[in-house]
């Protein structure tokens, strides 16, 4: 009987060190958050697909959309801990509110803006003509999608952007835009040239001619407010790694990070 009562206990001892074992991994295990452009979404996805096969205590948790929505819920509290913009003023916004850890800030890629048709369309068209078409024209909401606001820009410094305006369907994020231009739903659409890139249903009438066209930058950065730092800051140093150029590059994003 005492016999039996040891080997009970030595397998309770066992079990309970198994169990254990089992809740500590689980304590070990780290989600990061990472509100992102809608134009990041293919190439952050491949990234951290790479990542969390070598970190396999980290799963990255992605929130694509409109920098300006991402913004937005950021500001109202939204748990993230690192924020990749297409634009320089929504992280600006951000640093602004001291939301940022701003020695995490970094510029990491360039992007051009570009027109875009259906894939079987025979429109031909171009920024400076494409207030002539009698069809809707795609662009990201300007208050709210950096695509959207270059292309706003773009159309305001040729003088057409009331004519443009008045044909215009507004998407919520750039790649709604492009939905809808391979879709035939609109007859073109103002995208970047990584977008276009990715899609089969589109082809490129015209990148925008170079005395309008903006500076496209995506910075990224730790939140202020992240409960998981060091771990974003890790993740971030990789979009800056070597391995992620390549990526970035295959993409056609042009790579800046130094």
């Amino acid at each position: 009987m005492k016999r039996k009562w040891l080997q009970w206990s030595v397998l309770s001892v066992l079990t309970m060190g198994v169990l254990a074992g089992c809740g500590s991994a689980e304590a070990k295990q780290t989600t990061l958050t990472v509100s992102a452009a809608a134009s990041l979404t293919d190439v952050l996805t491949e990234l951290a697909e790479a990542y969390e096969k070598e970190h396999q205590d980290v799963n990255i948790d992605f929130t694509f959309g409109g920098s300006g929505a991402l913004q937005t819920q950021i500001e109202e509290g939204a748990a993230t801990d690192i924020f990749f913009s297409a634009a320089e003023s929504n992280m600006d916004a951000l640093a602004e509110q001291h939301l940022i850890d701003t020695e995490s800030r970094t510029d990491i890629l360039e992007n051009k803006v570009v027109l875009v048709v259906p894939k079987t369309s025979d429109m031909d068209t171009n920024f400076l003509d494409i207030a002539q078409t009698n069809s809707e024209i795609a662009l990201g909401e300007p208050e709210s999608v950096p695509a959207g606001k270059y292309a706003k820009q773009i159309f305001t410094d040729m003088g057409i952007w009331a004519d443009v305006e008045s044909k215009a369907v507004f998407a919520s994020n750039v790649r709604e835009v492009l939905t809808w231009v391979e879709s035939g739903e609109a007859s073109c659409g103002v995208v970047y040239a990584t977008d276009a890139a990715t899609s089969e249903g589109v082809r490129v009438v015209e990148e925008v001619p170079s005395e309008y066209a903006p500076d496209v930058r995506y910075p990224a950065a730790v939140l202020a407010e992240s409960q998981n730092k060091d771990a974003a800051k890790a993740f971030l140093d990789f979009l800056t790694s070597e391995t992620a150029e390549q990526a970035f590059t295959a993409y056609g994003f042009t790579y800046i990070a130094e």
